[in-house]
Parts: structure tokens; C-alpha cells; sequence
């Protein structure tokens, strides 16, 4: 549970920095700034996700929200139009606010007047609940609730005046009322999928009207359009005594929603049965809270017309993507108990599988896959890994995907897209051609990349390894006696070739070799990757040296540095325009993700599992801070570490798991070595 009070409310500018998320489990969400004001195009109460896990759409933005007592209206919304212009400032009457598990809850307190609002939504379903209870006062009191709506793609925002139908319809709830919402978008054929607004009391006053020019700070921060226009579709007016709740229900889906009661009900007991499923009820409170964030990124992917299983990178903005999926996969979804979900993801990538390459993203327009990364095939080959370990090697699922494996391993060993090919001379894997970026440093503006590692990159190499180690144990687990042996030869002859061409003479390793200018001694978090995967490249004496000096240069509270301080390239802040942050993304930007590898390295090196924790522990702080109950994607480079990029991301959170539950049995001896069992 995260909680904070006036200390942290009565401060406009920490209360719109820090954010609420709440999702549906098929692509759609609500998000808002705990201070009320939406100062991000993704800020909303409804977005909901039509081609699941893809097509987000926006359709309730806002909700400005009165109390009435004795005569007097009070806001509860906080509203910016301008840089600077707060009109109403509701965020004065915010007591307090609590995460509690995944549900936002808010404490609103005017004199002896108390209500709890919360809002969370229905699991499966575009559809969320909004809730304010009265839960202490003498007098009666009214509730004015005006839901600000709109209609658009979540990446753009409205320009308002488009023709938009609000119909009374009957409500399914007792004693409540309805409205069904119709949009017609400019350059639309035709209306748009329609949704509604219902409440269980009150009445609903027919007062439709455009509020033009919101101001959203954070897209003014990021270079972008920072005005948009929100249609008012009405207004609920309640009455409300002591003990009474109002609820909305918002709504995309052509069924009736459930009761609000029974709505919240199965959402607490849904999240009880998260933490159990995953054996955590001894775990620190804040890996508790990262179990059910984990929960956030786990959608449906529709597949011609079958029902598969993906992940989300992260929230916002992004959809599912290759690299990410298979990262954050294990933490995600092993360590937390969640076999059948992992089993269906790595069904999902496999049936994606296209001249041994894994899609780099599915776009958000639910168009065709990307086929533009060289690692998301080789991390694929750690998630099937870490389902064989979790699950057995007699587990069905490894024979079934044993084919995708050879598949993948024989492209690469030949050559596929974008000159990826094994060298012949070396048996190490290059991986580029000019103009490309295939590996997770992906920056690339127009024609420019950013950060070119054309040749053969060090984490690409240590994956490769690892891919052919896997698969030769598998091979033999399988029978397939003939294909562990190969291999294995060839493995062996990585392993050579690495420590033979990889070394440094600065004491580490380089970050790529046989690159178009030579090899490249720049100082990169990514030679973690040598010592932290299950099987690392270097020997003892090298593996400390790498691991020390990533420690001394790119660690920091929240995660490594991608570029270390004395470089000439290195930026210390993240922000700007959009080349101005595309620029130093991988130029000194921290990264949350890389901290589990660090963790499982530095254990690995030193042997030390409660040295190893203490580089995770500063992010049971960060939970608390921008994105919340979360972990963001990046990091400022500079201290303070200030929080940036997506406020959720799933493989910042995965591999902190990930990490967690590989040191779990050194720091807690009794703890469960497996979880629940694979299904």
C-alpha cells in the first residue's frame, strides 16, 4: 500500500508529478495525475481498447467534480489552461491519497464533511468504475459530476466541434440513469463505436457544451501539442447523506456492467488472488505492490481471430513489443505464478516467428508486425529457459516450441534480414547494415543513428551464446542427442572467440567489435550481460572486473547509466523536444531494467546475495514516486535520478522480480524454491 497525505497533496507540483494507473487486462486503462489535472494526451478516466490489446481509444477524459454543502460548491478537479493557470484548484481539499493494491483512492475533506473516491477497472472489460462515498459529516450533500468526453486514437489529441449525440437511455442499475454517448469524428466515415455513462442515483441535466483549450504540461515538456478541447456530455446531480456511495460506471462495452458493489468486490479478491498465486505473502510489502503491477502489463492478443496472450512494454504509450516481452516475461509471469499466461505468450511469439526473426512491435493501429531487432529472438530463447526450469523439461510446451528454436538458430547461422549472420570465421553473430539499429539501443531520428552498433555487439554475442547453451540442453533432454552435440561445439567455439576478441584492455569488455570504424571501447551497461545470464562467458577474475567498474561508473539508485559521466556524448538530463530526448536516450539516460541483470551479475561475481538486494532496495522508494506502485522506464543521469519516459514499464518491473526471486532463497532460506506448479 502507498500512501501520502498533505505533506505531499497541498503541493500542486508533486501532485502532478506523481500518477495513478489502472488497467483491464485487453490493452485498456485509466491514468491521471494524483493533483487532478490531465497534463498528458493519456490522461483519462476511459480508454478503451477496441482490437485488444491495440486501437486505445480515448473517450472520457475528465470528470469535473463539485461538492455542494450548505450552499456553498467546492471543486473536487483541478483543471490547468494555461502554463501556470490552475482554475478550479481542487487539489486543496485532498487530504490524503492511497494506492491501495491497484485501486487509487482519494480522501476529499471540507471541514466535517469526508468522502472516499475510488476508481478501478473491470478485469476483461472496457469498462471503469468511479466511486465517492460519504463517509463522514452532519449534513446532507450534493455531488455535480460532469464527464468530459471525447473520441480519438490515445497518441493524438482533440480539437473539439465535431458532432457529438447525448440520448438518456435506460440504466441497468436500480434507481439509476444512463447516457449513451454517440461521436462523429471530423474525417470519419461514418459514427464511431458509441459508450456510456451511467450512475446509480441522480439525475443527469442535459447541459452539452464544448470546454475548449485544457493545457497538458507534460506534452509541452515533451515538444508536443499541449492543447486540448473536451466535450461535456451533461452533468449527475446527487444528493447525498452520510454513508450513501455515488458510483459512475463508463463504459465501451455492449453488455450492462455489473453493480458497483459486486464490480469492486471481485476486483479486491482478484488482487488477493494475485499475491497468493504468487507465493509472496512473506515478501517485502513493495515486491507485494510489484506483483500486482506486474498484472498491468499482461493482456489479450487477438490472433486471426483465436485468443492469445502478449505483454505490453509499458504505459502509456507503448503496445507489445518483442525484445520487452521476452525480458520481462519470467519476472512477470513465472515468478508470480502465472504458468498458463507465460505458456500462451510464448505460443503467441511463436505463431510471429518469420525468417528466425520475433517481431521488434505490434503497432498500436493493430497493423502487420515489425520485423526490425536482432535480440528478440535471442531473448526468446531465455523466456522458453526460464519456462523449462520453472516447469520441467517434460513439460509439453518445450517440445512444442523446440522447433522455433532450431528454426531461429538456423536463419541466423545463415544469414536473414538486415545482414544478421553468424561470421563463419568466428562463429560469432553480426548483427546491421548502415542506417540500421537492431538492438535495444534502437534510437534513430530520420536517418540518423543515433548510437550505431553495426558489427558484432556484446550483449548480442552473450545472448547468442546463450541461445545455443540452451538449446543444446534442451536437445538432450529431448533425445535429440545429434543436435545437442552441434551445439555444443558451437557454443564452445563462441566461447573462445568471445573471450578471445571481447577483452579490453581498459579491464573490460568492448561494447562492440568489427564495427564499420573499428571495434568500440565506449563504456556500456551492456557487457553485463557476459556475467548475469544463466550462462555467462567470463571467468571469475574478468567477471569481477566488469561487474566493479559497472558499479563504480553506471550505477545508480534506479538503474545504470547507458553512457558513464566522462564521455563526451554524455547527457545528464532527459527532456526537450523530441530529438532533444531521442539524443541522450541511450547517451547517459538511466535505465530501470538493467538493475536485475547488475543484481544477478554482482551475486554471480562476489557471492554476496544481501550486497546483490541492496542494489534493488532504493526502488521500494521509488514505488512511491511518479508512476505509481510502479517502475519507471528511465532515469535522469545526473542525481537526483529524476523519473522519466513511461510511468509503468514491463520489463523495469520484470527483472526486478526476476532478480528478487533468484536472491529470494539466499536471503529467506525457508522461502519456496518453485511457486504454485506449472499447469
Amino acid at each position: 500500500m502507498i500512501h501520502f497525505g498533505r505533506e505531499v497533496t497541498g503541493n500542486l507540483e508533486t501532485v502532478l508529478h506523481r500518477e495513478w494507473l489502472v488497467t483491464n487486462g485487453i490493452g485498456g486503462y485509466a491514468m491521471g495525475a494524483v493533483g487532478g489535472a490531465r497534463t498528458r494526451r493519456y490522461h483519462s478516466l476511459l480508454t478503451a481498447s477496441l482490437q485488444p490489446p491495440t486501437r486505445r481509444t480515448v473517450m472520457v477524459g475528465s470528470l469535473d467534480a463539485w461538492v455542494e454543502i450548505n450552499g456553498r460548491r467546492s471543486p473536487l478537479v483541478t483543471h490547468e489552461w494555461a502554463a501556470g493557470v490552475v482554475l478550479p484548484d481542487g487539489y486543496r481539499h485532498l487530504e490524503s491519497f492511497t494506492l491501495d493494491g491497484l485501486i487509487p483512492t482519494f480522501v476529499w475533506t471540507l471541514g466535517d464533511v469526508r468522502l472516499v473516491q475510488r476508481i478501478w477497472m473491470a478485469h476483461g472489460q472496457n469498462t471503469t468504475y468511479i466511486t465517492y462515498t460519504y463517509t463522514r459529516g452532519t449534513s446532507n450533500i450534493r455531488l455535480l459530476l460532469k464527464p468530459l468526453c471525447t473520441y480519438r486514437d490515445h497518441h493524438k489529441v482533440t480539437k473539439g466541434g465535431f458532432r457529438i449525440d447525448v440520448n438518456a437511455v435506460t440504466s441497468p442499475w436500480p434507481d439509476g440513469r444512463a447516457l449513451a454517448v454517440q461521436v462523429y469524428p471530423e474525417r470519419a466515415h461514418g459514427p464511431a463505436q458509441p459508450f456510456r455513462i451511467l450512475t446509480n442515483q441522480g439525475s443527469f441535466e442535459p447541459e452539452t457544451e464544448w470546454w475548449w483549450s485544457f493545457h497538458l504540461a507534460r506534452e509541452e515538456e515533451r515538444g508536443l501539442g499541449d492543447q486540448e478541447d473536451l466535450f461535456a456530455a451533461g452533468t449527475v446531480v446527487a444528493d447525498v447523506r452520510p454513508g450513501d456511495t455515488l458510483a459512475l460506471a463508463l463504459t465501451a462495452a455492449a453488455t450492462d456492467p455489473a453493480p458497483w458493489q459486486d464490480a469492486y468486490e471481485a476486483e479486491r479478491q482478484r488482487e488477493k488472488r494475485l499475491i497468493a498465486r504468487a507465493d509472496a505473502a512473506d515478501a517485502p510489502d513493495w515486491i507485494q505492490q510489484l506483483v500486482l503491477a506486474a498484472d498491468q502489463f499482461i493482456v489479450t492478443r487477438d490472433i486471426e481471430g483465436e485468443t492469445g496472450t502478449s505483454i505490453l512494454a509499458g504505459y502509456p504509450w507503448f503496445s507489445d513489443w518483442g525484445r520487452d516481452a521476452m525480458i520481462a516475461l519470467p519476472g512477470l509471469t513465472l515468478v508470480t505464478g502465472r504458468y498458463e499466461d507465460g505458456a500462451r505468450i510464448l505460443r503467441t511469439f511463436a505463431r510471429y516467428v518469420d525468417r528466425g526473426m520475433l517481431p521488434n512491435r505490434f503497432p498500436d493501429a493493430g497493423d502487420a508486425p515489425e520485423y526490425n531487432t536482432v535480440d528478440a529472438a535471442l531473448w526468446y530463447f531465455l523466456a522458453i529457459y526460464a519456462y523449462y526450469q520453472a516447469c520441467g523439461q517434460s513439460h509439453p510446451l518445450i517440445r512444442e516450441l523446440y522447433p522455433a528454436m532450431l528454426d531461429i538458430l538456423d536463419w541466423y547461422t545463415k544469414g536473414t534480414r538486415f545482414n544478421i549472420h553468424q561470421d563463419p570465421d568466428d562463429g560469432l553473430l553480426h548483427a546491421g547494415e548502415a542506417g540500421t539499429q537492431l538492438t535495444w539501443m534502437d534510437v534513430k531520428i530520420d536517418d540518423w543513428v543515433v548510437t550505431p552498433r553495426v558489427g558484432k555487439p556484446v550483449e548480442i554475442n552473450a545472448l547468442w551464446y546463450n541461445a545455443m547453451r540452451i538449446t543444446a540442453e534442451i536437445a538432450s533432454a529431448l533425445g535429440n542427442d545429434a543436435d545437442a552435440a552441434r551445439f555444443t561445439q558451437e557454443a564452445d567455439r563462441v566461447y573462445a572467440s568471445f573471450n578471445d576478441r571481447f577483452w579490453y584492455s581498459g579491464g573490460y569488455l568492448y561494447d562492440v567489435v568489427d564495427s564499420p570504424e573499428g571495434d568500440d571501447p565506449t563504456l556500456r551497461p551492456n557487457q553485463i550481460f557476459a556475467v548475469s545470464l544463466p550462462f555467462p562467458l567470463l571467468e571469475s577474475e574478468h567477471a569481477r572486473a566488469v561487474v566493479s567498474i559497472c558499479a563504480r561508473e553506471l550505477v545508480t539508485s534506479y538503474g545504470l547509466r547507458s553512457l558513464p559521466p566522462d564521455e563526451n556524448d554524455y547527457v545528464g538530463h532527459y527532456g526537450g523536444d523530441r530529438v532533444q530526448r531521442d539524443v541522450s536516450y541511450h547517451q547517459g539516460t538511466v535505465w530501470g531494467w538493467l538493475l536485475g541483470p547488475f543484481a544477478s551479475a554482482h551475486y554471480r561475481a562476489f557471492g554476496d546475495a544481501r550486497a546483490a538486494f541492496s542494489y534493488l532496495e532504493p526502488l521500494a522508494d521509488h514505488l512511491a514516486d511518479h508512476g505509481l506502485g510502479s517502475i519507471s522506464e528511465i532515469f535522469d543521469a545526473d542525481p537526483a535520478h529524476t523519473p522519466n519516459g513511461c510511468t509503468a514499464q514491463a520489463w523495469s518491473v520484470g527483472e526486478t522480480l526476476r532478480a528478487w526471486h533468484a536472491l529470494r532463497p539466499l536471503l529467506q532460506p525457508d522461502s519456496p524454491g518453485h511457486l504454485n506448479g506449472c499447469a
